[in-house]
């Protein structure tokens, strides 16, 4: 049985609303916290002080006529029920008037909040999704969870992929949707792209991708019950662009055509389970003719069998000859037999 989660105290409550009653009611602080949280005026005076404290608030008026605005924290939280929900009306009523974001990381969070949005109102099959966004003095994080199926869950029952790990192995080739005449598989995979932090959780599994080791996928440690929760984090000084990151994925790099891909092959790797076997190259190769371009990364990997290296890097060269297959980061017994087998 769950336990029961410990009342929130007011500090923790009123981070989820300060920043739009600041901005809303600069001069009348203490009066609007006092009516949000339902607590007495001097305590949400004192209350006030202490976000001051904690950088959540920035003191502008007098002693006499006190004043406040966002300090280097800021935040916004909101839950909405999924039945009707457009995206795009959260987003510029409830979170884009109360961040101060660079233009390009503005963008990208736009384009995260938008996409992510858009996946729990059409594949979810929940009621509710809940948003919450903040702006660190080096970050924009935000994390998106619903209570539907979960995003493995709905891959599975549509690709009947049983393994959360082969549904991630798709989910990061890109082009993978449940509803492919109304979607086209863009949103999650280039939303990982555009973050330096980004964590799925879903039905038991976690996977996370950092921008260290951008197109590797590892596994981490579940910290969803229900649906799916997806966190996202962005460096305020990135130089990323939305622009930049879906000409990247182009087989020249100038246009917008998702075309390339890059598949992280050690994703299907475990203690003691290697690549070896043609199944597990057939895997790998699943949907891989969609692309024009596919880099095969096998970072990670010491070595691989014989039959994996066959089954993909000939048989699949020899029926799909349009797919331009690029091996990168091979170990030297990796490089040497997947010469051997492409010669």
């Amino acid at each position: 049985m769950a336990q029961p989660q410990a009342p929130r105290s007011p500090l923790s409550k009123a981070c989820d609303c300060i920043t739009e009653l600041v901005i809303r009611h600069p001069d009348a602080l203490p009066h609007k916290l006092a009516a949000r949280l339902a607590m007495p005026p001097d305590a949400a005076r004192e209350l006030c002080d202490q976000l001051v404290d904690l950088q959540w608030l920035e003191p502008t008026g007098t002693a006499a006529r006190p004043a406040w605005r966002p300090g280097a924290l800021r935040q916004v939280v909101r839950r909405y029920g999924l039945a009707g929900l457009q995206e795009d009306v959260p987003w510029q009523h409830d979170f884009a008037p109360y961040f101060a974001l660079p233009d390009n990381v503005a963008r990208i969070a736009q384009h995260a909040f938008t996409e992510l949005m858009n996946n729990a109102i059409d594949h979810s099959g929940g009621r509710q999704v809940t948003i919450s966004m903040r702006q660190t003095p080096l970050q924009m994080q935000m994390l998106v969870s619903d209570d539907g199926r979960g995003v493995f869950s709905s891959i599975g029952r549509q690709f009947k992929i049983e393994d959360p790990v082969h549904a991630m192995l798709e989910l990061a080739k890109g082009k993978l949707s449940s509803q492919p005449d109304r979607h086209t598989g863009r949103g999650l995979f280039f939303t990982a792209k555009m973050a330096d932090i980004f964590d799925l959780h879903a039905n038991g599994a976690a996977f996370q991708q950092r921008d260290w080791d951008r197109e590797e996928w590892q596994r981490g440690r579940p910290a969803c019950g229900r649906g799916t929760s997806i966190y996202v984090a962005v460096a305020l000084d990135t130089e990323r662009t939305v622009d930049e990151v879906l000409r990247q994925f182009s087989a020249d790099g100038e246009s917008y055509a998702f075309e390339r891909t890059v598949v992280p092959m050690k994703l299907l790797t475990a203690p003691q389970v290697g690549l070896e076997s043609r199944a597990q190259a057939r895997r790998i190769a699943q949907r891989l003719s969609d692309f024009r371009c596919v880099e095969l990364d096998f970072d990670g990997l010491s070595d691989i069998g014989h039959g994996f290296a066959d089954e993909l890097m000939r048989v699949f060269k020899r029926e799909h000859p349009q797919v331009k297959l690029v091996p990168v980061n091979m170990a030297p017994r990796v490089a040497a037999l997947v010469h051997s087998v492409a010669a």
